[in-house]
């Protein structure tokens, strides 16, 4: 909502500047997202000029050397381009040293040789109007406005315009006398008489045209009929301010509408009468087979949901929305039916929705306008037809409610002095309470404990209860006076749930590790398990379908963090960032049979592409991201836990074969929660990654379900311990985490560590074997071991190695 401020100094005018206003506005709740200048930067330099002669440029067949007079001593020379330009007549003048919008300043030039000492003006140049087929002319064989009269006395040039974001509760302030009206409770600065108050036209019956309504989702319609209509261009002033709000100028009927909407909030729309077939309206449902040719040209198919504006030809306008290009009013037209209608807001919505078609109608009513808003818009705009149309107002108008008939009740509130104290934390005078409602538009009478407050019928649907007027009125006299405090209570006390504070260490594991947390949606696109290659009987298929999305790629719930760990992956690598390494953390949703709500377990995924570290000069050309990157970063996260995990060989359908595996809890065996691996390079392709992509992904919450109790520490032993090294062929088909479980298990409580530091594959072992070598650390707390106490573990260590999985011992 854009609300100039000249136009707003009409009905109040605060002793502030823009930016002033635009804070305390914002102080009070309604928030302006930016202040901008509309218009020429100065107003020096522009004056009024009355032709005194047009005469054929020597030089050039489409320029015109005009001598204007300025009011000054001598006329002024001015080349002219436009081709309307002509004696006698009364224009805008930008003389030399003038700044115009777009902040070029003029100065004397020569054109084909002819001095030129300014510029006669034309609207756009001084984003007043649209109209560039030639100069503005202000009149024609002299009158006032007198020559050198300056031009900012005529016409606004020149204003701050206030850019509003108004929240759907408020659609009042959707005009600028609603926003006057806020200015006014919030500055104290005195308000204008509403600009609706005086009506020129009149009640009773109409002739010549009628209304009928057949759906309960027009709350009102009214409508006047106007006769001996002139349509033309409207004043300057008027295409002006219309401009500086963000509307572009049409004619002198449309803009009255417009400029009625802009002023009060409440959208219009006129009819030409003679293109309304049989003169009568029928506001009904859509029904099926209805199409409508809107305003802008587009044949729109309508369906039972909407609403339409009939006449006996069928469909002439979409109610809330667009007026119909049948019905519209043209250069010919005589006579105007002028609606002023108030619809069902969510239905307004949904039909906007539905056609792609927005509109400045459309967003007003989708906000909830009251039915009383049509007459003061009506009545508004009745004496501008009357005066810039030269229409005159038939007798008597339209109202026409819902079958159901329409809510005529304003509700009445009790705000109690002690309510309004302890729900604040701090008093606020019964008197001051009185002033801020009343100011606000609402009307207030004393009562016992407090006061007696009518909401009016525009804030009928946002102040319902008295909590809304306590807010009300703590708004206006501002919510920086109040108190800080601290609860009453002592008791109310705020920790993390140990679950909580597990997953925050989880988080900041990764993040140490020098990944980077990515947020993602919720949702994700019915194609992202296709894209997987997902088996059809895959249970991450069957995803929770949103009724309501906000778009095709968010029509069902997600069931795996990995489309969303690819989706920033392309983004970064398409955007020059090849090097990812991040993590994202919250829950997936998978539905369960007989349930009504899914399961959302919280879930941990991690990509990795690029290089694993940066380059430096000992290094610059680190190691690309694989398998066991992914599983170093995994062995922190469940590390820092202190769960016990395995992985077994396993396979995913999006995964390299014999590069995946299963994320196990505990040993061999345990509980799957997880899986770990390479994608698939043809998965990667699809999202536009080259190289090797590393992830995985675990359920968070059983891992944590397995984090033992409280840390026990031990002492760190000071007697030495014995390290020896062991060499030993397996089957290829071994896993690594086999051989060094049965060393853990023959090793005993002697055996402090082992780790694989060497793996050989060759000429030494068999085709199908490979060598692992094991660093094996014995140590007691205590005392110093003996050799034979080690000789005797090791040997239980190669006969397991035997007996388990087939191992000999390398000499």
């Amino acid at each position: 909502m854009r609300v100039p401020l000249s136009w707003l100094h009409e009905y109040v005018k605060p002793d502030l500047d823009a930016a002033a206003l635009a804070e305390r506005l914002a102080l009070t709740g309604t928030e302006v997202e930016r202040v901008v200048h509309h218009g020429v930067l100065s107003v020096e330099g522009f004056v009024i000029g009355r032709v005194l002669s047009a005469e054929r440029h020597p030089d050039a067949d489409r320029l015109n050397v005009c001598r204007v007079d300025l009011g000054g001593a001598e006329p002024a020379q001015i080349v002219c381009g436009a081709p309307n330009v002509a004696a006698g007549q009364t224009v805008a003048v930008a003389q030399p040293g003038a700044v115009m919008p777009d902040g070029t300043r003029l100065r004397k030039a020569k054109l084909r040789g002819v001095e030129s000492a300014g510029m006669i003006l034309s609207e756009p140049e001084l984003e007043i109007g649209v109209e560039r087929a030639g100069i503005m002319v202000l009149g024609l064989d002299g009158g006032k406005p007198a020559p050198g009269t300056p031009l900012a006395d005529v016409l606004p040039l020149a204003t701050d315009v206030l850019e509003l974001e108004v929240t759907p509760n408020r659609p009042d302030c959707l005009g600028v006398y609603g926003v006057a009206r806020e200015a006014h409770a919030a500055t104290g600065a005195p308000l204008a008489p509403a600009p609706w108050s005086e009506d020129v036209g009149t009640g009773g019956p109409v002739e010549g045209a009628a209304v009928a309504v057949e759906t309960d989702r027009c709350k009102r319609f009214m409508a006047r009929v106007f006769e001996g209509v002139t349509v033309g261009p409207s004043p300057p002033w008027l295409k002006a301010r219309l401009m500086a709000a963000g509307m572009r100028p049409i004619s002198n009927v449309v803009d009255v509408t417009n400029y009625a909407m802009l002023l009060t909030g409440q959208p219009l729309h006129a009819f030409d009468l003679d293109r309304v077939a049989g003169g009568r309206l029928v506001v009904r449902d859509g029904q099926a087979g209805d199409e409508l040719e809107t305003l802008d040209g587009e044949r729109r198919r309508l369906d039972p949901e909407m609403v339409v504006i009939c006449d006996a030809d069928g469909p002439t306008s979409l109610a809330g929305v667009m007026g119909g290009a049948r019905s519209e009013v043209h250069a010919g037209t005589t006579r105007v039916l002028l609606e002023s209608a108030v619809w069902d807001g969510p239905n307004i919505q949904r039909t906007s929705t539905r056609l792609g078609l927005r509109s400045e109608a459309s967003g007003r009513y989708e906000k909830g306008l009251a039915p009383e808003q049509a007459q003061d818009a009506l009545a508004l705009a009745t004496r501008l037809l009357v005066e810039l149309c030269g229409a005159r107002v038939a007798p008597g108008t339209i109202d026409v409610d819902p079958p159901g008939g329409r809510d005529r009740t304003n509700r009445t509130i009790r705000l109690r002095d002690a309510r309004v104290s302890g729900l604040l934390g701090a008093p606020v005078a019964r008197e001051r309470s009185a002033e801020i409602l009343s100011a606000l538009g609402f009307l207030v009478d004393q009562a016992d404990d407090g006061l007696d407050v009518t909401v009016p019928a525009f804030r009928r649907n946002d102040v319902t209860r008295e909590a809304d007027l306590i807010e009300e009125v703590a708004r206006i006299d501002g919510v920086d006076k109040l108190p800080a405090t601290l609860p009453a209570s002592g008791l109310a006390v705020g920790r993390l749930t140990p679950a909580q504070r597990l997953r925050r260490r989880a988080a900041d594991t990764l993040a140490g590790a020098g990944l980077h947390e990515a947020i993602g949606w919720s949702w994700s696109a019915p194609e992202l398990a296709d894209r997987l290659r997902l088996a059809h009987d895959d249970p991450r298929r069957a995803a929770v379908v949103v009724e309501n999305p906000m778009s095709a790629d968010h029509a069902q719930m997600r069931t795996t963090l990995l489309g969303s760990l690819l989706d920033v992956a392309r983004r970064n690598v398409t955007h020059g960032t090849g090097d990812v390494a991040i993590f994202e953390a919250g829950a997936v949703y998978r539905p369960v049979a007989g349930r009504e709500l899914p399961d959302e377990p919280y879930t941990v995924g991690v990509l990795l592409t690029g290089a694993v570290r940066a380059p430096s000069w000992r290094e610059p050309a680190p190691p690309a991201a694989d398998f066991f990157a992914a599983k170093g970063v995994l062995a922190a996260l469940l590390g820092a836990l202190r769960v016990a995990w395995a992985l077994e060989p396993a396979g995913e359908p999006f995964m390299h074969p014999g590069r995946a595996a299963a994320i196990v809890l505990g040993g061999a065996d345990g509980e799957r929660i997880g899986w770990i691996g390479e994608l698939h390079p043809s998965v990667a392709a699809a999202w536009e990654l080259s190289g090797a992509v590393a992830a995985f992904e675990l359920d968070l919450d059983r891992a944590i379900e397995q984090v033992p109790g409280p840390v026990r520490y031990t002492d760190y032993t000071s007697f030495p311990e014995v390290r020896q090294d062991l060499a030993v062929v397996v089957p290829q088909a071994v896993a690594a985490a086999e051989v060094v479980a049965a060393v853990r298990a023959a090793g005993g409580p002697l055996l402090a560590r082992v780790e694989v530091f060497d793996v050989y594959r060759g000429a030494q072992v068999g085709a199908d074997e490979v060598s692992l070598a094991l660093r094996l650390a014995f140590r007691s707390p205590e005392r110093t071991l003996t050799d034979e106490e080690v000789a005797e573990r090791r040997a239980a260590i190669e006969a397991a190695l035997a007996e388990q999985v087939g191992g000999r011992i390398r000499a």
